[in-house]
């Protein structure tokens, strides 16, 4: 048997903590941004694009089974790759000259 108490709460707690995690993405991704058109150091461009496509993959997973109802574990194996992807960006980011 599935236990609904404190279901609620959950959810908005992972909605809150899903909304800070998209802010505060979005602007490390758009300072770094910002940095690479300063710059135009390949390296920073690299960079904020990692920077989004793990802010981007971090938030996915909630709004597909939410809004278009995906099956949840189709979304978390479509937020991992995101995170994936955009880990090894950085990682590049970090090698790049």
């Amino acid at each position: 048997m599935i236990s609904l108490i404190g279901t609620t709460e959950t959810a908005m707690a992972l909605a809150v903590v899903k909304t800070l995690v998209l802010v505060v993405g979005s602007v490390i991704t758009y300072f770094a941004f910002k940095a690479y058109r300063r710059t135009r150091q390949r390296a920073l461009g690299y960079l904020a694009a990692g920077f989004g496509l793990v802010t981007l993959g971090l938030v996915l997973a909630g709004m597909l089974y939410e809004i278009l109802e995906v099956p949840l574990a189709i979304g978390i194996l479509l937020e991992s790759l995101l995170v994936l992807a955009g880990f090894l960006v950085i990682a590049y980011s970090l090698y790049v000259q």
